[in-house]
Order: structure tokens, then sequence, then C-alpha cells
């Protein structure tokens, strides 16, 4: 592969989702933005390697995107006066010309992305789709991702998908984006959203890296720029906070060979002190806006107690078992309990977790869950049966779609 197909990959990556964002405000057709959105990049694959990659080949794609656009409205005789200031905008420099368009759109959210995940949230849609539908366009995930985020069949999630584009084709539904008195009806689900796409790169669920950091990188910048518009939210904080102090571990989650580094044996020196405590105060004013504590601030809480411990021997697991006891209350699922058994196995020992943890495998959202063997394997192995323990991991590796997790646990079933 050319370093300048290379650079389009790159910079697809980086820019898909503000490009369909983008184009989504000015054709309020998402399928036709999509589509206008690869035929940029298509463009870029075809002239980079004769013109060279562009200095700001984010605003290239962009603007190419937008001629298009523009040459489309044409085609189908919805150019209007109202359009003129976006032609005028793409025929500017190229570096300017996305500056421009976004003034003449400007509205009360301000960031393309964001305003991507509120308009995908539409309140007609149900909330399955909605979270679907957005970590499609956000995030650029796959269905086989989506689905790993939801423990549920692909099928199902392309359904959910198609179903959802079909439901705001058919019901003219207007691609705008709400307004600030509107936008609590549409938190939840953008919150899901947010939180999925930042565990999906923080714990990528296939591919060959474990961590995929463009992901989580954009959805911190979307909380920041969401606890700007609503600082009264205390789960908007919680959730901000969360992923902060998560992404504080980046640089001890990944060894020098790119295996993944679990948590007890990380080397706490290389924690971002910065996003520790920035999380903490994050974490303090969700707290203090009262009220009884939601999923993401509870889940923020725990990762304090990680946060707080100068070594992993220190950490304080009792309260982090309360801290999950509180969550299962809030938030029931089997993943909440799982977790909450591998926090009492820490406090109470692992014959304990154990038996928490074979209840479970009864749970049919589990089934497909490579961490539920993973943890019975480690509980096992803390109790002296290796052979069952070995057999655990290996079950755990051949359901984990990420290779570098896949070969973490095929090498703990070898040690053993």
């Amino acid at each position: 592969m050319s370093e300048s197909h290379r650079a389009v990959e790159a910079v697809w990556r980086i820019e898909r989702a503000r490009l369909i964002g983008g184009l989504l405000r000015q054709v309020h057709d998402l399928d036709l933005a999509e589509e206008l959105a690869q035929d940029a990049m298509v463009a870029a694959l075809e002239r980079w390697p004769e013109l060279g990659v562009p200095d700001n080949p984010g605003a290239w794609l962009m603007t190419t995107a937008r001629h298009r656009a523009i040459d489309h409205l044409r085609r189908r005789g919805r150019f209007d006066a109202g359009q003129g200031e976006l032609v005028h905008a793409a025929e500017a420099a190229q570096g300017d010309a996305a500056d421009a368009i976004d003034a003449a759109l400007d509205d009360e959210i301000g960031d393309d992305l964001l305003r991507l995940v509120f308009i995908a949230c539409h309140p007609s849609l149900a909330a399955e789709a909605r979270v679907a539908l957005t970590l499609r366009l956000l995030g650029g995930l796959s269905t086989d991702e989506i689905a790993r985020a939801f423990l549920t069949a692909e099928p199902t999630i392309a359904q959910r998908i198609v179903r959802a584009k079909r439901q705001l084709a058919d019901g003219r539904i207007a691609f705008e984006a709400p307004r600030r008195r509107e936008l609590p009806q549409r938190l939840d689900a953008v919150l899901v959203v947010l939180y999925l796409v930042f565990n999906e790169g923080y714990s990528a669920s296939a591919g060959e890296d474990v961590l995929r950091p463009q992901l989580c990188e954009q959805a911190m910048r979307l909380g920041r720029i969401l606890v700007g518009l609503l600082p009264g939210e205390p789960e908007v904080q919680g959730l901000l906070a969360l992923m902060e102090l998560q992404a504080s571990r980046f640089r001890a989650r990944v060894a020098a060979d790119g295996a993944p580094v679990l948590l007890l044996d990380q080397d706490r020196a290389r924690w971002d002190r910065l996003l520790i405590s920035r999380g903490l105060a994050g974490l303090a004013r969700a707290q203090s806006l009262g009220g009884s504590a939601g999923p993401y601030t509870l889940q923020a809480a725990i990762a304090a107690c990680h946060a707080r411990a100068s070594t992993a021997a220190a950490t304080d697991w009792r309260a982090i078992v309360a801290l999950y006891s509180a969550l299962a209350v809030v938030a029931p699922s089997p993943i909440v309990a799982l977790n909450r058994a591998v926090a009492v196995g820490m406090a109470d020992g692992p014959a304990v977790a154990l038996a928490l943890v074979d209840a479970l495998r009864a749970e049919p959202v589990l089934r497909g869950y490579h961490l539920l063997p993973a943890v019975r394997g480690d509980l096992l192995a803390k109790l002296g049966r290796h052979p069952e323990a070995a057999q655990a991991f290996r079950d755990a590796a051949a359901l984990a779609g990420n290779a570098r997790e896949r070969d973490l646990l095929l090498r703990r079933a070898d040690g053993l």
C-alpha cells in the first residue's frame, strides 16, 4: 500500500464521522451524507497519489464532499437561495471553506460530531436502535463490534440499524439539532453512545490492537463539550470523570510488544496524574450536584478507588464491592454482577467469588462473553485447580474477538 493510500485511510478513520455530521446539516439525508463522504474518500484515493497529501487533509475531504453535495442539490432541484452561502463558502480556499459553512449553519451545540449524536438519538426511535445507529455513524464501528458491545447477535444489530435509517427516512424527520431545552430527552441515549464508543477504544473487541485511542479521545472530547452544555447534569459529569480516570491508564495498559497488561500488574507510576486529577475533580462535581448517584457516577467512583491506590495491594476492595452493589441496584445486569464477583474475590477470597461466577453461567447474555470464563479461570487458578483453570482460559480465548486478548488467555492457559 502506498504512503498516500495509508494517509487516506488514516484521515478517513479520523474524519469520517465529522464529514457525515457536516454533510447531514447540508443535505438532510443520512444515506446521502454517508454516500457523499465515501465519494470524497474515493476522490482522495484517486488524486492524492498524483498531487500529494494536502497540508490539511481533513479540510480537503470536507470541501470535496460539500462540492459534491452542492452538485447533487442542484441536480435534484433542491438548490435555493439559502444554499448560496454554501456555494460561496465551498468555492473559497480549502482551509477556510469548512469554517465558513459551519458559521453559516451554526446552532446551540456547536460541534458536528455531537450534533450528529443528538440527531441520531431521535426520540421517535427505539432506544436500542438509536444507540446502534449512532455507534455506526460516530465510531465507525462495524455491526460485529456493536453486537459485541451489546452482547447481541450481529444480524439483530444490522436489522436495528437498517430499521432506524428507514424510519428516519420514511418519517421525514427533520435532521436538525435539538434546541438546548430539548437535549435532556435525548441525553440518556447520548451518554450510552459515548460510553460504548469509549469502551470500544479502551478495550477493542476485535482486531490486532488492545487500544483504539482515537475512539477514546473522541468520546472524551464530546463529553467535555456536553459538560459545557449541561453543567448541572450529574451523570454527564460522572461519565466524563469515568472516561478520564480510565484513560489515565493508557500508557500502562499495553506492554512494549502490544500485549495487554492486566490492571493489577500495571506500573502505576505510568498512570497519567493530570487525567486522574481531572477525573477526581469531575467526580466531586457530579457528587456535589445532589440526588442519588447514577450508573456513570458510581462507575467513576469505582475507577477512583483504583486511581487513589498507590499500589494494587492498597486498593480498597470492600469499598469497590459496596459500589458495585449500589450499581447492581441502579443498573442491574449480568456484567455488573460479574464485575462485582471479581471485587468480591479480591475482598473475600476466590472461593466465595467462584460461587457467584458459577451462578452466572446460566445467564443467556453471558454465553458468548469471553470475560466470564476468563474470570472463572483466574479464580480456579488461585484455588490451585489448574487443569480446570487452563480449560477455562482456553474457552475464553475461543470467544475473544481481539487477537491480543486471545494470545494472553492462551499464554495463561499454557502457564498452568
